[in-house]
Order: C-alpha cells, then sequence, then structure tokens
C-alpha cells in the first residue's frame, strides 16, 4: 500500500451523500460529552504528577473570550463588549491561575506550544498582552526561540496599527486570521464586515516582521455563498500565500448556538450547492499547490503542518491539528480544555463561577475524563486515522500487548463496507485511509468509537 499524502482527491457527490452523517471531530478521543463533572481537580493533580515525570515538553493554551461585536455564526464561549476595561478582572485571574498552574508543573518542563485563542486576543491591549507573556516567561521554561511555535488569532478588523510587528517581539512566531469569506453580502448576513484591505495589511504586516507562519480561517456554507462567490473568495485568499489554510464546515444548530438563530435558514445555500462548494475548495486549493492534512486543514508543501504528517509527528487536539506528537497541554481561562497524560479536564464556563474558584485558591476545573486502557488504546488508533491515515497492526499491538485483529475483529468487519467504496483499504498489517476517504476520516475513526451511538450523534455536527 502505496503513501497517499500527495496524492489529489476525485470528488464524489453521490459518496459523500451516502456518508452524510452526524459525527465527532475527534479533538479529542473519549468527545466532550463523556466529560463529568465527577472529575475532580485532585484527579488533575494526580496526572500531572504523574506526567510530570516524564519531563516531557508542554503547551499551553489561554482562552481570551472578548469579542467587540457578535459573529451570527460563531459557536465559541465568547463576551460582548466595547468595554475594553472589561477585560481587567478577567485578567486579574488568568494570571492566578498561570501562577498556580505553574506551581504543579515546576520549572523543569520545556514549553514548545503556547496559543492565544478566543474571542479575540487581540482585543486585550498591547500592554495587557505583553503583560501575561512576561508572565510565562517568569512561571515556565520557555523554548528557545528556533524550537517554539507561539500561535495568536488576530481580527484584522480590530487589530491596531503596530500590533503585528509588538507581538512578533513578545515571542509570536505564528498568527491566525479569520476571514471566513470576502464576499460583502455574505459578510453582511453573518455581521462580519471585512475588507480585503484590512486583511491584506495584516498579511502584509506579519511577512515584514518575520513570522513564519499565517493561517487563515474560511467557512463554507454561509447565507448566500456560491460556487462562484466562493471561488473568487480563494483566489483572493490564496493570492495572499497563507502558509495554512482551515477550511471549517458551517454548522447550523441555532437550538445550540443562540446567535445563530440571527441567520435566516432560507439564506443558507441547499446540499447540492454545498457539496458543490466543498468540491470546489478542495480542486482550487490543491490546483494551488496546497497539500491536503485531513478534515478542514491545508498547508504548503514545506510546512511544518505537512513535514509532521510524514514523519508521524503530526496530532490533533482542541485547537486542531498540531506539529508536536502527544504534548501535554495545560489550558487556562473560562471554558478552556486541557490534555494532561491520560485525563481531560475543563474549566468553568462563566465568568462568575471560574471567578469564585481561582479567588478560593482553586483550580477552575469543573469537570474532566480519565481514560481507561481501552479509552488509551482506541485514542491511539483514532489519532493514527485522523493525523497520518494509517494505522499499523503491529505497532498498535507491540504498544498495548493486544492482538489487533482479535481485539478489533468488530470494527474489521465494519470496515468492510468503507473498504468497498474505496474509502480505505486494509489487510492483515495495517489500514491506509485512500484519498477520498480522508474527506471521510470522522466516518472511519467512528467505528473504533465505543460511545458512539445514534441516539447521540445529532450532538456533533455534520460530517459535510
Amino acid at each position: 500500500m502505496n503513501d497517499t499524502n500527495y496524492q489529489h482527491i476525485e470528488f464524489d457527490a453521490q459518496m459523500l451523500k451516502k456518508y452524510d452523517t452526524f459525527g465527532p471531530r475527534y479533538t479529542s478521543y473519549p468527545t466532550a460529552i463523556q466529560f463529568t463533572e465527577k472529575f475532580s481537580e485532585q484527579d488533575y493533580r494526580d496526572e500531572l504528577e504523574q506526567s510530570n515525570e516524564s519531563n516531557s515538553a508542554l503547551s499551553l493554551y489561554y482562552h481570551i473570550p472578548f469579542c467587540e461585536s457578535l459573529c451570527f455564526y460563531c459557536a465559541c464561549n465568547k463576551i460582548i463588549t466595547h468595554t475594553h476595561d472589561r477585560a481587567i478582572p478577567y485578567l486579574e485571574r488568568l494570571h492566578k491561575e498561570v501562577g498556580m498552574q505553574a506551581a504543579l508543573v515546576g520549572n523543569q518542563r520545556q514549553v514548545d506550544q503556547l496559543h492565544f485563542g478566543g474571542g479575540t486576543p487581540t482585543f486585550l491591549s498591547d500592554e495587557q498582552l505583553y503583560q501575561l507573556m512576561q508572565l510565562n516567561d517568569q512561571h515556565f521554561k520557555l523554548a528557545p526561540v528556533d524550537e517554539r511555535e507561539f500561535s495568536i488569532e488576530i481580527d484584522p478588523r480590530s487589530v491596531r496599527e503596530n500590533t503585528v510587528a509588538i507581538l512578533r517581539e513578545f515571542g509570536f512566531n505564528r498568527i491566525s486570521l479569520g476571514v471566513q469569506d470576502f464576499n460583502e453580502r455574505v459578510q453582511k448576513a453573518v455581521n462580519r464586515e471585512q475588507s480585503i484591505e484590512q486583511t491584506q495589511s495584516v498579511v502584509d504586516a506579519a511577512r515584514e516582521s518575520g513570522y513564519q507562519s499565517i493561517s487563515m480561517d474560511l467557512i463554507y456554507g454561509l447565507p448566500h455563498q456560491t460556487v462562484k462567490s466562493f471561488s473568487k473568495t480563494l483566489d483572493l485568499v490564496i493570492a495572499m500565500r497563507p502558509e495554512r489554510l482551515a477550511v471549517y464546515n458551517y454548522a447550523h444548530l441555532p437550538h445550540r448556538v443562540k446567535s445563530q438563530s440571527l441567520i435566516k435558514e432560507k439564506d443558507l445555500p441547499d446540499a447540492v450547492t454545498k457539496l458543490g462548494l466543498l468540491e470546489l475548495t478542495i480542486n482550487q486549493l490543491q490546483q494551488a499547490g496546497y497539500v491536503y492534512i485531513g478534515m478542514d486543514h491545508f498547508a504548503l508543501p514545506d510546512d511544518e503542518l505537512v513535514v509532521a504528517k510524514n514523519d508521524g509527528s503530526l496530532q490533533r487536539n482542541f485547537q486542531g491539528y498540531s506539529t508536536h506528537a502527544d504534548t501535554d497541554m495545560i489550558a487556562m481561562g473560562i471554558t478552556a480544555i486541557g490534555k494532561i497524560n491520560n485525563c481531560y479536564s475543563q474549566n468553568h464556563r462563566f465568568e462568575g463561577t471560574y471567578f469564585e474558584a481561582i479567588d478560593a485558591g482553586q483550580l477552575a476545573i469543573f469537570q474532566g475524563y480519565r481514560l481507561c486502557d481501552d479509552d488509551k488504546l482506541r485514542r491511539e488508533v483514532i489519532q493514527a486515522l485522523m493525523c497520518q491515515g494509517i494505522v499499523d497492526f503491529q505497532t498498535i499491538a507491540k504498544q498495548f500487548d493486544i492482538e489487533f485483529s482479535t481485539y478489533f475483529a468488530d470494527e474489521l468487519e465494519c470496515l468492510l463496507p468503507l473498504a468497498k467504496d474505496n474509502l480505505l483499504q486494509f489487510d492483515d498489517k495495517q489500514i491506509v485511509v485512500q484519498p477520498f476517504g480522508r474527506l471521510l476520516l470522522r466516518n472511519i475513526a467512528m467505528v473504533f468509537d465505543i460511545y458512539q451511538q445514534p441516539a447521540k450523534q445529532q450532538q456533533f455536527s455534520r460530517v459535510i
């Protein structure tokens, strides 16, 4: 079986319709719906203590929830306000949380990755961002400049004139820009009006400041989108040549995301148009030289994501695809989800309960999950599928002391229809996802998800 990393994907609309169901994005396994409030702060401390013995690298995630305006499609936990002082009490607690988490880690473990997400991290002033980065430097052992991957999400509509250059001086070497769509009619329908010039100015500033990588987020399936209009957006983005692109499928779930009720359902593209948008995106980006990583992600051939995919170090976590395999992630701020050793933990969702916990000298954890041996095994298989597209039976068998074909006999039986449809190939040694199957990684991974039940599926977004 040959490596399929660089093979182009032949689009098959009928096959996509066949497999268009609801399913997890597998930013974790088990998924967040398995998290429970029975998971305690002591559970977290125990897992972190075990993990510290490995002295392995760390990743830090900070959730900055503030935005000046509401994007109707957004399902993130955010606080909409024009009052910038609103962030001060939040930052006071966040600083305390940094100190508490760092005290549990010590100064031996190196931080290779750091990410500021939101919300809009650049809602904070340059001084506030500087203070937070200084705090990291004081409390954690940060990787040398040439070894780190420090990224921040930027809203081109609200970024200040010199902020991009200043953030580079603070130690960030990657930025992620929200674009979604450049079409003015689409932008008005989702309440995110952002000019090409605003976006280009941020890209130019990042190039001039020496950032290693620029990533852009797009969304297909938004109101009023057509194949013709989205093709123009893709042309504009390709001309800016970001190293990475994430092109997400819009999941319209107004019963779960209140702001989405402001989007008129009649304005959304129908199923045929949506498939056309997906086909367009894949073809246009591949023709422009981008490599399809998996799920929603594309990257230029020399980008570290492509390198990581090829050398086996790619991983998938709550920020999507990442280049450092099996790195523990400490997550701070409201709603933030972390992964330490063999557990996941999530902070309180609301400022009030978050503040109460931090003010009481406690970690802000309100739920989580501790993996059993079967969870660890299945997580490894699902990670291999989602990241490398290959599961080597002998590697898994040796790692977990099992006979793969026996342990997963039922799952391998369930793969037969997928193999018949050429989503994958498998024999007695390995599973290899085929080029078209990379569009349906979630469907393949679901076969190995012991918690998947039809009744629970609609808690997730559609696969296509």
